[in-house]
């Protein structure tokens, strides 16, 4: 599946216009690691690129909260109100719940009263569908403002018990706002993929409705990522070179046109086998992993905002933004990167008055939350036929022609 930005006869297209990025403050290092299982940080980094990872801390670290942190930056770095958000994607495998959905809570923490809010699942691939969709809702009319945002706290759902997989995944977070734009800039082209034939390939087996959470599921480690390398490495080495030269070819765009890949950071030696079917020099790719691992939805995001700190990226630069995972899918996305470089910073004052919006969302929150509570208990059960079940159907009543004013 794939998408081409269009004519646009009606003068819209989708640019990423603020960008942000959190991760933990805790870190665990490939030394820490070889204190707790058979393994070295030379095995480590031979295998895999990885010296360092960010985990959270504690259970006031949330895939949500994460995500919230990103969101707050990218849209200060937009200068764009919560209030003005139409939607808002969380793109994870590690969601807050099952339902609610973790977008849902991301949009309450930041105020967003006016955005729907979704998450979506396509492994490590899911920033990048995600992306995709929202560029497609803002040139379509759909929306004026996007925020997406990928957010993993992957450390919760890792054996720490098995070298294989424990040394590969962080947590963090990182998050774009896509808005409308008049220029052909932006998102121009996207490819997406998905090969469920290998859906046993990278799988969390337990937990859903195959097979519910019980003693035996938990016993067996049924709750843990299973992940077979070989074949997620033979998989990924194929789909990185030809999803770029997919979009690329999309985008009207030779592959010597490209400033710029920034490929899902999972494996060194993934990148540098797409490095070679590519035939491009190793310095147009942006590696980031040897800091933080695979953080998974949130890796590309992350290295966006690392490429834009470091000045990789300027005005007008051609970019390819591309990733593979769980499903198995891979997705890929064509960019025309329209923001000056290096952005004017915000004026302190503005900063200011964004974080003060932030708070007043956190306290707007606990009140509706107050409120609810206090209302349900006044009013008593829904249906009840009493004094109390006929002044709440009033109330009701009287609440909905409010808001529909």
């Amino acid at each position: 599946m794939g998408s081409q930005a269009p004519k646009a006869p009606n003068g819209r297209y989708a640019q990423i216009t603020g960008w942000g990025m959190y991760v933990p403050e805790k870190v665990l290092t490939n030394t820490d690691l070889a204190r707790a299982v058979d393994t070295t940080d030379e095995w480590i980094v031979s295998r895999t690129g990885i010296k360092e990872r960010h985990i959270v801390a504690g259970e006031r670290e949330t895939t949500a909260t994460l995500a919230a942190r990103a969101a707050q930056e990218a849209l200060l770095v937009a200068d764009v109100a919560p209030g003005d958000l139409d939607l808002v994607i969380v793109a994870t495998v590690t969601p807050e719940y099952a339902f609610p959905s973790t977008a849902s809570l991301v949009q309450d923490a930041l105020g967003a009263d006016k955005a729907g809010a979704f998450d979506l699942s396509a492994g490590c691939s899911g920033f990048m569908y995600a992306l995709s969709l929202a560029a497609d809702v803002v040139r379509a009319g759909g929306a004026e403002h996007v925020l997406v945002i990928g957010a993993e706290t992957l450390s919760r759902i890792v054996d720490w018990t098995d070298r294989n997989t424990c040394v590969l995944f962080g947590d963090g977070a990182g998050a774009v706002v896509v808005s409308v734009c008049e220029a052909r800039c932006g998102v121009l082209a996207s490819v997406l993929g998905s090969d469920g034939s290998g859906g046993d390939v990278l799988i969390l087996p337990a937990g859903g409705s195959h097979a519910p959470a019980s003693h035996e599921t938990v016993s067996s480690g049924g709750h843990f990522a299973k992940m077979n390398g070989r074949e997620v490495f033979r998989f990924a080495t194929t789909i990185i070179p030809k999803a770029t030269e997919q979009v690329a070819q999309k985008a009207g765009w030779q592959i010597a046109d490209l400033a710029l890949v920034i490929p899902h950071q999972a494996n060194t030696r993934i990148i540098e086998s797409a490095v070679k079917r590519l035939n491009m020099p190793l310095e147009k790719f942006f590696i980031n992993l040897d800091r933080y691992g695979n953080t998974s939805s949130a890796s590309i995001p992350i290295a966006l905002c690392e490429a834009i700190r470091e000045q990789r990226i300027k005005g007008g630069d051609k970019l390819v933004l591309v990733g593979f995972g769980a499903g198995l899918t891979w997705a890929a996305v064509a960019i025309e990167w329209g923001i000056p470089m290096p952005v004017k910073p915000q004026r302190p004052e503005r900063r200011w008055f964004g974080r003060l919006r932030f708070a007043f969302a956190g306290v707007r929150s606990i009140f509706r939350r107050v409120e609810r509570h206090v209302y349900n208990w006044i009013m008593g059960p829904v249906g009840k036929d009493d004094w109390r079940g006929k002044l709440r159907k009033r109330t009701d009543a009287l609440r909905e022609r409010l808001r529909g004013k």
